[in-house]
C-alpha cells in the first residue's frame, strides 16, 4: 500500500510489528520442516519422529498467527463498518457533504493518516448532529496548528494551539497532551516577539513535564534573553520595561499589500457601498444595444458598482445548462493555472487554489450556446476570446487579488494568443455558496456575492486602452459550500465596440 510510506517509523503500531513477527515465525517454522524433508530425514524413523514435533510446533505457531490475524481483522472490520456508514452518507451527496470544510478536511486527513494506521485510529463521528454539521476536535486543531508551524506561520500556529488548549481545558478527551501544545505554542509566541509569554508558557510546560529536555533548554535561553533586555534598559537610563503583549499579535506583513482589506471584504466588512453611491445604481432590461435576439428576450441587468461600471445579469444560464457544463468539465478539471507575465505560459501558483478546465464549442452544443449568449449580451465577439474556463473551488479555494489584464511590464503575457489584451471579463456564477466565495475588489471596497444563474461583467481596460487598475479583484475563500463558476475573457482584437453594456463612464 503506497500510503504506508508516508508514516514515520515511530508511528507504526505494535500490532503491525506483531503481525510481521508471527508471519516471520510461521515461515521460519515451515522452512524448518521443509528443510528436514529435503535433508532425507525419511531414511531414518528416529529422525522422522522429530518431524512430528516440528509439525506440532508448526500447528501451534499457525494458531497463534490466526489469533493475531483475527484481532487485526476485528479492528479492520470495526473500521470498515464505520467507514461504510460514513461513505453511505457522503456518497449520496458528495458535493453537499464536502461543502462543509471540516468534512473535506477530515476526508483528506483520513486518506493521509488514518488509512495507513488502521490499528490505532480514533475516528471522529463527523456525521453527528444535523445533516452536514461537523466540528474540529482538539486533535484536528492540533494538526492544523502543527501544519502552520511547519510552514513557519507562527501567527496562525498561535491561534490554532490556543484553540486546542481551550478545548482541552473544557474537558475534551484527546490523544494530544497539553505538554505537546505548550511546546509548540511557547516557541511560536517567542518567534512573534513575545518573550514574556514564551517564558510563562515554558514554565507551565515544565510544571506538567519537568523532564522535558527542550523546554528546560528554552527556559534558560528565554531567561537569559530577558535579563539582557533588562540590562539594556538600565544602560539606556530608561524606566520603561518591555510590557507583555497579552496574547494579541499582529499578523506579519506579507507579499499582499491589501491583505487586511481583502480579508475584511471577504467577511462582508468594509464594503463602501454608501447611500450616495447606491442612489446611482439602477436595474433595467438589457437589449444588447439592439441585438435582435435580445429584443425578443432581454436580460435583467443590475448595477453592482458605478465606477468602474460593474453589472450583474440574471437568468443567464439555466440549471440544466449549468449541470451539463459541470458534467463535461469534471473529467477535465486540473489544478488552476495563471499566465506567467514574462513567458505567457500557463503555470500553477500558490495564490490560486482551485481546479479548472477549458471547454471548446466542439465539446458540447451547450458551450457554443452559452458563448453566443455572452456575445449577444456584451456585444463583444467571442472569436478572439479565450475558451470558456470552468472553475471549481473546494475547501479553502480562493484566488488572491490579481489583475485580469496584462500590465505595461507584462507585454508578452498574451503574445502567444495574438489577440491583444483582455478587454473585459464575463463571470458566470454556477452555484450558490453557503459562506464565503465572494468576488471582491479591494481598491473599490466592493463585494459581489455568488448567485446561481447570474453573471457579472466589467471592463478591464479604459477607452484609451490602458489597464483599469481599480479592477484588481479576488475570489474569496469558500468557507462552507461548493463554488462553481465559468468565465470568458474577451480580447481587444476584432472588437467593434468598447462600451456596449450601457456604460457611461469616462476616463
Amino acid at each position: 500500500m503506497s500510503w504506508s510510506g508516508q508514516m514515520k517509523a515511530e508511528e507504526r503500531t505494535l500490532p503491525s510489528v506483531t503481525m510481521k513477527f508471527w508471519a516471520s515465525m510461521l515461515l521460519v517454522a515451515w522452512f524448518g520442516v521443509l528443510g528436514c524433508v529435503q535433508a532425507e530425514f525419511f531414511t531414518s524413523i528416529g529422525h522422522m519422529t522429530d518431524l512430528i514435533y516440528a509439525e506440532k510446533d508448526l500447528v501451534l505457531s499457525l494458531k497463534e498467527y490466526i489469533l493475531v490475524e483475527e484481532a487485526k481483522l476485528s479492528k479492520i472490520k470495526s473500521w470498515a463498518n464505520k467507514m461504510e456508514a460514513l461513505t453511505s452518507k457522503s456518497a449520496a451527496d458528495p458535493e453537499g457533504y464536502l461543502s462543509h470544510p471540516v468534512n473535506a478536511y477530515k476526508l483528506v486527513k483520513r486518506l493521509n493518516t488514518d488509512w495507513p494506521a488502521l490499528e490505532d485510529l480514533v475516528l471522529q463521528n463527523s456525521a453527528a448532529g444535523t445533516k452536514y454539521q461537523a466540528v474540529l476536535s482538539a486533535d484536528d486543531c492540533f494538526g492544523m496548528g502543527r501544519s502552520a508551524y511547519n510552514e513557519g506561520d507562527y501567527y496562525h500556529t498561535v491561534l490554532w494551539m490556543e484553540q486546542v488548549l481551550k478545548q482541552l481545558d473544557a474537558g475534551e478527551e484527546a490523544t494530544t497532551s497539553k505538554a505537546q501544545v505548550l511546546d509548540y505554542l511557547s516557541y511560536a509566541v517567542f518567534q512573534l516577539g513575545d518573550l514574556h509569554r514564551a517564558l510563562e508558557l515554558t514554565r507551565r510546560l515544565l510544571s506538567i513535564d519537568p523532564s522535558h529536555e527542550r523546554a528546560g533548554g528554552n527556559l534558560h535561553y528565554f531567561e537569559r534573553l530577558l535579563e539582557e533586555e533588562r540590562e539594556n534598559i538600565l544602560l539606556n537610563h530608561t524606566e520603561a520595561e518591555l510590557a507583555p503583549q497579552e496574547g494579541i499579535y499582529e499578523r506579519p506583513v506579507d507579499y499582499l499589500p491589501e491583505r487586511d482589506i481583502y480579508e475584511s471584504l471577504c467577511r462582508g466588512e468594509g464594503v463602501k457601498l454608501t447611500p450616495r453611491r447606491q442612489k446611482r445604481l439602477f436595474c433595467r432590461y438589457h437589449h444588447g444595444n439592439g441585438t435582435p435576439q435580445l429584443l425578443i428576450a432581454p436580460f435583467k441587468e443590475e448595477d453592482e458598482w458605478d465606477s468602474p461600471h460593474i453589472v450583474r445579469y440574471y437568468d443567464v444560464m439555466s440549471d440544466e445548462e449549468i449541470e451539463r457544463i459541470k458534467e463535461i468539465a469534471k473529467p477535465k478539471l486540473t489544478r488552476a493555472t495563471v499566465r506567467d507575465p514574462k513567458t505567457g505560459i500557463l503555470t500553477v501558483a500558490s495564490y490560486r487554489v482551485s481546479k479548472s478546465s477549458w471547454l471548446e464549442e466542439e465539446d458540447d452544443p451547450v458551450v457554443a450556446r452559452v458563448n453566443l449568449r455572452m456575445q449577444h449580451i456584451t456585444g463583444l465577439t467571442v472569436k478572439t476570446a479565450e475558451l470558456l474556463q470552468v472553475a471549481n473551488y473546494g475547501m479553502g479555494g480562493q484566488y488572491e487579488p490579481h489583475f485580469d489584464f496584462s500590465r505595461k511590464d507584462e507585454q508578452d503575457a498574451f503574445k502567444r494568443l495574438g489577440t491583444g489584451n483582455r478587454v473585459a471579463t464575463f463571470l458566470n456564477y454556477m452555484s450558490d455558496v453557503e459562506a464565503g466565495g465572494a468576488t471582491v475588489f479591494p481598491d473599490l471596497g466592493a463585494a459581489l456575492w455568488p448567485k446561481k444563474g447570474t453573471a457579472v461583467f466589467w471592463y478591464n481596460l479604459l477607452r484609451s486602452g490602458e489597464g483599469d487598475y481599480r479592477t484588481r479583484h479576488a475570489a474569496c475563500p469558500v468557507l462552507v459550500g461548493c463554488k462553481w463558476v465559468s468565465n470568458k475573457w474577451f480580447h481587444e482584437r476584432g472588437q467593434e465596440f468598447l462600451r456596449p453594456c450601457g456604460s457611461t463612464e469616462v476616463d
